[in-house]
């Protein structure tokens, strides 16, 4: 029956005060029946059931303040000890004083089962229950006097609606608001502990992968394949330490079509660093919407395949990652043979579209824009800047 007492710990700062203030109002209104009764206690029908039902709602007032039990098992208890405290009224009362619009014994005391309720599950929860006990008030007053409803039985049940669905609600909002918050600061944790990963392995791992790279590659033969595979290795390597929560590993399959949330661009270009690749992202996060990253890659590699069929075969491609807030701007840059003036005319007059289609207009229905830049024997600089959310109305 007992609820453990650091279940109150993971609650939010206002559900946790709206708790502490329920425990002030319960015996506060217990208080306050029992002045009322002992007011009126000359015209009861049955005085000594209004004490005993009393005592029965002062000793359960009692136990819940001293075990600050806030389960569904008794919360619902204190509800049926409500709904019946309020019948009861019919027994210790004459049909003549219930006639008067005499308050029901409980008082306000029903109310703090309402709040209970609407504090523990959410505003639906603590409106069906003040509509279990306004079903009680109608019951007290209907079948004890056979007469019409009175209009301050409409009101209060009126007021207990509008308490548990507010009270109910904004423990709702505050909940959820919590929720989100510990979300934000568990991914903030992550990204953290996971730069400061990357500065580690970069001031180890990746530095000693990056000098057997170049010493193999002067030795050539077979410390030349050495050289290569560590090459290989620091550029998954990069690709793993430059990950943020959601996005996804080096290695995996392309962006889904439509993916919807936010990925980290790093990334998405890493994945096409190689040996005649290099990536060169920043060093945080460049988040932006999935669907842009993935249109932003696709015209990233139809790039690298100009590079692979028209720089040369031993030319070397540069992709830069710069996050400038609002834009991103990737720059793809090789040390080819470069581009004649005019052979992009040319090709697209032959029906080769990979620039055209693939790249420029890629970017234009992203509404980003495309520079391009290239001369013979000089290699070729392409420039894409994007939105991180794509075009905008």
């Amino acid at each position: 029956m007992q609820e453990p007492h650091n279940t109150a710990r993971t609650e939010p700062t206002v559900v946790a005060a709206m708790w502490r203030g329920l425990d002030i109002f319960r015996p506060t209104a217990w208080v306050y029946a029992l002045y009322s009764a002992f007011a009126r206690h000359p015209g009861m029908a049955r005085p000594w059931l209004a004490w005993l039902v009393l005592g029965v709602l002062g000793a359960w007032t009692v136990g819940v303040a001293l075990y600050h039990s806030r389960t569904a098992r008794v919360l619902g208890i204190e509800l049926a000890l409500a709904c019946v405290a309020i019948l009861s009224t019919r027994l210790v009362d004459t049909p003549e004083v219930i006639v008067a619009g005499a308050r029901t014994l409980p008082g306000l005391w029903p109310a703090a089962a309402v709040v209970g309720w609407a504090v523990l599950r959410g505003w639906r929860t603590g409106m069906l229950a003040a509509f279990l006990v306004g079903v009680a008030d109608l019951l007290e007053v209907g079948v004890a006097t056979q007469t019409a409803l009175d209009t301050s039985t409409v009101n209060n049940i009126v007021i207990l609606v509008l308490l548990g669905g507010c009270i109910g609600y904004c423990a709702d909002l505050s909940r959820d608001g919590h929720a989100a918050l510990s979300e934000a600061l568990r991914v903030q944790a992550e990204v953290r502990e996971r730069d400061r990963l990357a500065r580690t392995v970069h001031d180890g791992v990746l530095q000693t992968l990056s000098l057997i790279h170049r010493r193999g590659s002067d030795l050539g033969g077979g410390a030349g394949e050495l050289a290569a595979l560590a090459a290989d290795q620091e550029r998954l390597l990069r690709a793993l330490v430059s990950r943020v929560p959601g996005a996804p590993a080096p290695g995996d399959s392309h962006l889904a079509a439509g993916a919807v949330g936010q990925v980290d661009l790093r990334s998405v270009l890493g994945r096409y660093a190689d040996r005649a690749v290099n990536v060169i992202p920043p060093a945080g996060p460049v988040l932006m919407a999935a669907s842009v990253a993935e249109e932003l890659a696709a015209a990233v590699s139809a790039a690298l395949d100009n590079v692979r069929l028209h720089a040369g075969a031993d030319a070397q491609a540069w992709i830069l990652i710069e996050d400038k807030g609002r834009d991103v701007t990737v720059t793809i840059r090789d040390n080819g043979v470069g581009v004649p003036a005019g052979r992009l005319a040319e090709a697209a007059i032959s029906g080769r579209m990979g620039m055209t289609d693939s790249i420029v207009g890629r970017m234009g229905d992203l509404g980003g824009t495309t520079t391009f830049e290239s001369r013979p024997g000089a290699g070729t600089c392409l420039e894409l800047t994007v939105s991180k959310n794509g075009s905008e109305p």
